[in-house]
């Protein structure tokens, strides 16, 4: 039997939604130990004089606890 927690995490990307997801969970990674999944639970946009200056999403990210 495992036990597992979720952690909410916001990233950003100046490319693309796509690459927000991935630098979130790449740097999620670094600091937590055994991630086993994430999900998009928000994404946005922010804009400056009509054009998108860095998309956003925040992330529910799993991690089974040790022990």
């Amino acid at each position: 039997m495992s036990v597992a927690r979720v952690t909410e995490i916001s990233a950003t990307s100046k490319k693309s939604f796509d690459d927000a997801v991935e630098t979130g969970v790449e740097r999620a990674a670094k600091t937590l130990r055994n991630v086993v999944s994430a999900w998009v639970k928000e994404q946005s946009v922010s804009v400056k004089d009509g054009k998108i200056e860095h998309y956003q999403v925040n992330l529910m990210v799993t991690f089974v606890l040790e022990g």
